[in-house]
């Protein structure tokens, strides 16, 4: 029975390795996992991506249609204001010629 007993100097030294062993390991993991959410977040912004594609189209689609709609009625009113005032001043000269 000699020197071959464990200190408490030689456990806290095997814990301090073994710490360190698994800090090692935890920050590898740590790696893999920030590189694996980096690969999901890209995939997620692709997929917003699309969505707001898909949803823009018909909304810029409908757009398109009321502009057009309101073009062609605003084109109309200018007509029929030409109209009437053709006829209002035709109708003038016709009174005046009396």
């Amino acid at each position: 029975m000699g020197t071959d007993a464990l200190t408490s100097a030689d456990i806290l030294a095997g814990l301090q390795i073994a710490i360190a062993v698994m800090v090692i390991v935890l920050i590898y993991h740590l790696l893999f996992i920030a590189v694996d959410v980096r690969k999901v977040l890209r995939r997620v912004n692709e997929l917003t991506e699309s969505v707001e594609e898909m949803l823009l189209k018909p909304i810029s689609m409908v757009d398109q249609l009321l502009q057009w709609s309101v073009e062609t009625i605003q084109e109309n009113e200018k007509k029929k204001a030409k109209k009437v005032a053709k006829k209002k001043s035709s109708g003038k000269k016709g009174r005046d010629k009396k």
